[in-house]
């Protein structure tokens, strides 16, 4: 969605609100419950455009340990700079106006990239998979009998003759 800022520019000291709906692209590791609900502000404070916003997330992940799905809900906060004729595609939170206008789906979007974690826990004790039974460890030990490192295999003689 296009935002026209035609009526803020050249406005120092003046705001545009905004409320938008947009759709998130999937992958393996999450999908999104669209449409994303998002707010903000678009401010003029010294003929420097800033937007400022959130969006309600809600996700339904998959757990990189264990691969059970649980559900992550938070808020995105986003703040994003605001420039006619943009030159500088190196930093993440400036955007162009083009037209008059900004394209507030964009903006949104690139804030959850780069706000995603680079992997989903359902929780930061997860014990993950036995990685030879792959029964989920979450749940109780596995019944897999567990391999002796070789340099205690005398040891573990004693042990099993008693």
């Amino acid at each position: 969605m296009r935002l026209n800022l035609n009526s803020i520019l050249g406005q120092p000291g003046t705001k545009l609100p905004f409320t938008l709906e947009f759709s998130l692209p999937e992958a393996e590791a999450y999908t999104v419950q669209n449409p994303v609900h998002a707010t903000g502000v678009v401010a003029n404070i010294a003929g420097a455009l800033t937007l400022t916003g959130e969006a309600e997330i809600s996700m339904t992940c998959t757990c990189d340990r264990c691969i059970s799905t649980f559900p992550n809900t938070f808020t995105l906060p986003v703040v994003a700079h605001l420039a006619e004729g943009l030159m500088d595609d190196g930093n993440p939170e400036l955007f162009p106006i083009e037209g008059g206008s900004i394209d507030l789906t964009e903006i949104f979007t690139t804030a959850f990239f780069l706000d995603l974690d680079s992997r989903f826990l359902c929780d930061e004790d997860c014990a993950g998979l036995c990685s030879a039974c792959g029964v989920n460890l979450n749940n109780g030990p596995c019944a897999c009998k567990k391999e002796v490192d070789p340099r205690l295999a005398a040891l573990q003689q004693l042990l099993d003759t008693n």
